[in-house]
């Protein structure tokens, strides 16, 4: 769990720092950082959908997982505890909730993020998850900057997500093979793709009721390819 903690404790850092620059920047230079971070997240989505070597099973695993999260109201749900924490913490950002997702998604959903976790959970030393730390400290410092404290409050989600695979890398190892794994990321990069639209007020995709779609592409890959 070392390469977790460390990872976590380098977004709480960059968020930190992210959420200085926030209260600090003209709203003109907020806008413009908010559009670049639209745009990176477009091309990481992008670069990450492109790993998959089955398209089928990307698209299918897309359009399950939304109709299995639209029956589950997961928008529903994860907006209104959103809102929620937003309440609680008395924050009048208006991209709270957004700022969560999309850097739960960011730093989660990565081949590096599952090969770092099965390389530690199976007695290796963390070495990926180390250098994903450096990039996701980096990267939460620009997406706090521009979204506020939900990307702060993303810790939370990366601990449990990646610290559990950690954990489980034992049993799952067998399971999350490199084509699982790509075909995850693949999917995984729709989704980023969706918040970089939402990030630029390009079209209004519901995101988050995608998010079954990472089990469905961990089962159909496993089974087929």
């Amino acid at each position: 769990m070392v390469g977790t903690l460390v990872n976590v404790g380098t977004v709480i850092v960059g968020s930190s720092l992210g959420l200085l620059l926030h209260t600090r920047l003209p709203r003109k230079f907020t806008v413009i950082v908010f559009q670049v971070i639209g745009l990176f997240t477009l091309f990481l989505g992008f670069s990450m959908a492109l790993k998959t070597t089955n398209f089928l099973v990307m698209v299918f695993s897309g359009a399950l997982g939304a109709v299995l999260g639209e029956l589950c109201k997961l928008e529903e749900g994860i907006n209104n505890l959103g809102e929620n924490l937003k309440h609680r913490l008395k924050s009048d950002n208006d991209k709270f909730a957004e700022g969560l997702v999309t850097a739960f998604l960011m730093f989660c959903m990565g081949s590096m993020t599952i090969l770092g976790a099965l390389e530690e959970g199976m007695g290796g030393k963390p070495n990926l998850l180390l250098a994903k730390s450096l990039l996701d400290g980096f990267s939460s410092m620009i997406l706090a900057s521009g979204l506020g404290i939900g990307v702060l409050l993303s810790v939370i989600p990366l601990f449990i997500y990646q610290g559990g695979l950690t954990l489980l890398a034992s049993l799952l190892g067998d399971v999350l093979n490199p084509t699982v794994i790509n075909e995850m990321t693949a999917v995984g990069g729709l989704m980023l793709i969706g918040l970089g639209f939402n990030i630029l007020e390009i079209k209004t995709i519901k995101v988050i009721n995608m998010l079954p779609g990472l089990i469905v592409a961990i089962i159909l890959a496993a089974i087929f390819l």
